[in-house]
């Protein structure tokens, strides 16, 4: 039996949303049997569609564990879908605030309390041009370490095809099949009673993450990458690109302003030259 009650905003929820996915997505659902009947939990789950949350929501739902999501705080303050957000118990993050530490303390509170807490450890959808899953923040393992709670490692994939990453326009044809594999829980014991410092955090969303990987590579029936994609390299490897065609845009600039420099002072020279050539000539004649 689910620890939280099902309440009338998650069955409104239900109502509005479940017709709409039936109708659109077929379901290859495997794994519920790792979904514990009951105590507070993780699920570690890879993002790479808008419309995924809404699909693993009813592989969740379904599982008879309701799902809170940690989402992003703008979502709470739209409309009937901030209504829905809050009354269906979902998370808040507010990204680069004095409130960030706000989801971290109510995930603990909520697995505390005998909930399933929904994580994407990537924070976005996977910018991997494969749609493998990227590295991942560390609030996934920093909740799993300070409760000792389970983390089931959960891989999805077919939201993207009805709804590709980073895009708005759905592909209802061919009618797509949303593949679910939830796995056995991450063991996580090594890591247990030791200070949370950021290399033993890195290292557990690693071990944590490898394990979301590995329930993908299932689906898919393929090999991901040995190092999975880093977006923090892309962003240094962007900003030394710009660093550079800052640094070269200078270089021109300096050199522009050189040259004009050196003809403003050759100016008057050539009037010169050109003045006497004038003179010379007048002489001549």
């Amino acid at each position: 039996m689910p620890s939280r009650r099902i309440g009338f905003w998650y069955r409104l929820a239900a109502v509005i949303c479940k017709p709409p996915l039936v109708l659109l997505i077929k379901r290859d659902w495997r794994g519920m049997e790792n979904i514990p009947a009951a105590g507070g939990f993780i699920t570690a789950v890879n993002h790479n569609s808008h419309a995924d949350p809404f699909a693993y929501g009813h592989y969740q739902y379904n599982s008879g564990r309701v799902p809170r999501f940690l989402a992003k705080s703008g979502l709470f303050k739209k409309g009937f879908s901030g209504v829905m957000m809050r009354g269906t118990g979902q998370i808040p993050v507010y990204r680069e605030t004095t409130d960030a530490l706000s989801a971290f303390r109510a995930a603990i509170d909520a697995v505390e309390r005998g909930e399933c807490v929904v994580f994407y450890p990537e924070g976005t959808i996977t910018r991997d041009p494969d749609q493998w899953p990227m590295t991942g923040k560390t609030g996934a393992a920093r909740v799993a370490l300070q409760t000792k709670c389970p983390v089931i490692p959960v891989a999805q994939w077919g939201a993207n095809e009805l709804l590709p990453p980073y895009s708005k326009k759905l592909n209802v044809l061919p009618r797509k099949t949303h593949h679910v594999l939830a796995g056995p829980p991450v063991d996580l014991t090594r890591f247990y009673d030791k200070e949370m410092s950021p290399d033993l955090l890195k290292e557990a969303t690693e071990v944590i993450m490898a394990a979301v990987t590995r329930q993908l590579e299932v689906i898919r029936g393929g090999k991901a990458p040995a190092t999975p994609y880093d977006p923090r390299q892309e962003r240094i490897e962007q900003r030394r690109r710009t660093a550079e065609e800052e640094a070269q845009d200078a270089l021109d600039a300096h050199a522009r302003a050189t040259a004009e420099a050196a003809a403003v002072r050759q100016a008057p020279v050539q009037e010169a030259a050109e003045a006497r050539e004038v003179q010379e000539e007048g002489q001549g004649k």
